[in-house]
């Protein structure tokens, strides 16, 4: 399958929140402007693109951004250094394609010289079992948890450790 991982763009926008709503609740809510706000603050913000349908996107940030999520929050009191995955997303045509691995695949050549680090959470309540399964096969462990949403939701707060010499 042919595919080009690009730089997020705002006319990408509307596809992305689009992506993004269809997926809830294994992320959470955005707006459009949330969104354009993630441009200007992430590290990390591209688009997967399969001839020119846009299959998925990654947002991922460092620390220090102007950003109140209480995951990040929590990844920020804990690491001095991280690359916190605020979202994945694969459009369901796509998924099981491998799609998800190439994006983490990409997100750490990228972040290997900014930290040795990967962050995220995943939803325990309500349950996101495909993402755990992911993220554990991936290499991901968790390191913590927390409940969010005034305790609507909890979650596992998990870290892969980028190998040296990858």
């Amino acid at each position: 399958m042919d595919y080009n991982i690009l730089d997020a763009d705002t006319k990408d926008l509307p596809r992305i929140h689009e992506l993004n709503q269809n997926a809830l609740p294994a992320v959470g809510s955005v707006t459009q402007k949330e969104l354009a706000h993630f441009l200007k603050i992430a590290e990390y913000f591209r688009v997967l693109k399969i001839e020119t349908r846009i299959a998925g996107f990654l947002i991922a940030l460092s620390p220090g951004k102007d950003y109140q999520s209480s995951n990040y929050k929590w990844f920020e009191k804990h690491y001095t250094q991280f690359m916190y995955v605020d979202r994945i997303v694969i459009d369901p045509v796509f998924q099981g394609k491998g799609l998800g691995k190439t994006f983490y695949d990409n997100l750490k050549k990228i972040s290997q010289v900014l930290t040795p680090i990967l962050t995220c959470e995943v939803n325990l309540r309500p349950p996101n079992d495909g993402s755990i399964l992911f993220h554990e096969k991936y290499g991901f462990e968790q390191v913590g948890t927390q409940e969010t949403e005034g305790g609507e939701k909890e979650v596992s707060l998990m870290d892969y450790k980028i190998p040296f010499n990858m």
